[in-house]
């Protein structure tokens, strides 16, 4: 196992996708890539949903992962902090056991 490697969650509104995808794309030194993909939040939250996502019971939101080193995920998540002001971006980090490529 490759103790160095986590993977990065962030959930976010969909009004912040560009900010956060640009933050990203522009991000030093260059991340090795990510997934970005739409999701439905479901739960608390729900003073901003829209009436239809009332009626529904679920949020339209955002979903970026990434996998990365621990040392890079810091002064990711650090710089995130710092220059991203969005309300209701929640993220989680897990480990990685195994990290590959088929080519």
């Amino acid at each position: 196992m490759d103790h160095d490697l986590c993977k990065l969650n962030l959930i976010f509104p969909v009004a912040a996708e560009d900010q956060i995808l640009d933050f990203l794309l522009d991000s030093q030194p260059t991340l090795p890539g990510f997934t970005s993909l739409r999701v439905e939040g479901h739960g608390a939250e729900f003073e901003n949903a829209s009436p239809l996502e009332m009626v529904r019971g679920r949020i339209e939101r955002r979903l970026v992962f990434m996998i990365l080193d621990r040392a890079r995920l810091h002064s990711l998540v650090a710089e995130l902090r710092e220059r991203i002001a969005v309300p209701h971006l929640v993220y989680w980090v897990e480990p990685v056991e195994s990290f590959g490529l088929f080519r």
